[in-house]
């Protein structure tokens, strides 16, 4: 992609209705834009890098054997009625009605839907276990949206819905997504610890907020120090395996994790005060088990082994990719831009012309553009005729992690400069070298 004929409309100076570093920084580098309160355009930038989010995210929700699928955003009011929660859920909830004034809503969660999905076509054990999830954007009426798109209106979501027989394989599929949780943050360049939140009236211990320790994060967090150092499961996790992710859960929960609001100082008093770590932290993804909270008022029962009616077991699984953009530059970023992980950046590499119009820069910011492109590597070229330092300025804000700088005096000597974002390190190669350092 040339700069020079793409959307990215920077800002230079800091906006002033950004409270925290990642609204500052998307809108800056030109990945967002507020359309209304609590509600954003996602702009080119900002896309790509919420497109390779959401690639990670339906990978592991495949790996663990999770099926897309879609549900639309608008749904009827009955069905909400049929579980009780449309009178309950309050005024977060979007109610519109249609032209024959028939009561709907703006979803803000698909269990009813899913449920419904669910009933009118499994009637047997033998159709379980499954597992149905959609991204897509959702709506919730936040009296105060802040922080941009960390808590916004409109906002996208991964949800991932289980259903089984028993309580037992119900667990079995919790672990499931348990395990593709702990890889997914992984592979988005985070650290997330399981943290043991609310089961309200349902009791045990099946529902858990993955959360990131960042300075700015929204609430108080209390841990062993140890999970920073936990090993993530391989690419060889076997997600049929029911002692291998009783065994991944039960390491993961094996230490202190509790928000503020779960948080037993008795508890964490016990952990010794070497191995104590209070922070602040982000949510960036929640497990739940509810069971038969929803089967039950709509009727969502299969035939057993045993010939009767059971109601199925179900759970929920969340991850909001609209959030996990902006808490990923949270935890990677400084005084220059965003420090993006590699496998997010909105491109690999991008190269510099350092004096566009000078024949050996454009010839050779050409040979080296063409080169990477046919090689597969999403190469953004500044070749505007900007000065030096705002093109310096660009590359470091919008984060790229490998810079491929060429000016005049280097291009003479054959050379180019390659420079990585995230370190600072520069290093002075020949444009053969650096051309093949990228495609090999």
């Amino acid at each position: 992609m040339r700069l020079s004929r793409y959307f990215m409309p920077i800002l230079k100076e800091n906006p002033k209705e950004a409270e925290i570093v990642s609204h500052r920084l998307m809108l800056r580098a030109g990945m967002i834009r507020q359309q209304s309160q609590g509600i954003y355009s996602w702009l080119p930038l900002g896309k790509r890098v919420l497109d390779k989010v959401n690639v990670i995210i339906r990978d592991e929700q495949n790996r663990a054997g999770a099926i897309e699928l879609s549900m639309p955003t608008l749904q009827s009011a009955e069905l909400w009625q049929e579980s009780g929660r449309y009178d309950a859920y309050g005024k977060e909830m979007l109610r519109i009605k249609d032209r024959q004034d028939r009561p709907m809503l703006y979803g803000p969660t698909n269990e009813e839907m899913v449920t419904d999905i669910f009933r009118s076509s499994v009637k047997s054990y033998k159709d379980l276990p499954l597992n149905l999830y959609h991204i897509q954007l959702k709506f919730r009426d936040e009296i105060r949206p802040r922080f941009g798109t960390m808590r916004s209106r409109e906002f996208m979501m991964k949800d991932a819905y289980s259903f089984d027989l028993t309580r037992e394989a119900a667990e079995h599929s919790y672990n499931k997504m348990f395990a593709a949780y702990l890889r997914t943050f992984d592979r988005l360049g985070l650290r997330a610890i399981p943290m043991r939140a609310d089961t309200g009236p349902i009791g045990g211990n099946l529902s858990h907020e993955f959360i990131i320790l960042a300075d700015t994060g929204e609430s108080e967090v209390f841990c062993h120090k140890d999970f920073v150092g936990f090993d993530i499961p391989g690419d060889r996790t076997d997600f049929d395996s029911v002692e291998g992710l009783q065994a991944i859960f039960d390491k993961w929960t094996s230490l202190y994790a509790a928000t503020s609001e779960m948080h037993d100082e008795a508890a964490f008093n016990a952990v010794p005060e070497g191995d104590r770590l209070s922070a602040r932290g982000i949510e960036v993804g929640h497990i739940f088990y509810f069971g038969t909270k929803y089967s039950e008022p709509m009727g969502a029962k299969v035939q057993g082994p045993d010939g009767k009616e059971h109601f199925v077991h179900m759970g929920s699984y969340g991850i909001g990719p609209t959030r996990l953009v902006p808490a990923i530059i949270e935890a990677s970023h400084d005084d220059n831009g965003i420090i993006w992980p590699a496998s997010v950046a909105p491109f690999d590499i991008v190269v510099i012309n350092m004096k566009a119009g000078d024949q050996a820069c454009d010839d050779t910011c050409e040979l080296i553009y063409a080169a990477l492109t046919k090689a597969g590597k999403d190469v953004l070229y500044d070749d505007t005729d900007d000065r030096a330092g705002t093109k310096f300025a660009t590359a470091d804000l919008i984060g790229v992690p490998v810079q491929i700088i060429a000016g005049p005096r280097a291009v003479a000597n054959g050379e180019v400069e390659v420079k990585d974002r995230k370190t600072g390190a520069r290093e002075t190669m020949t444009i053969e070298a650096a051309i093949n350092r990228f495609v090999a």
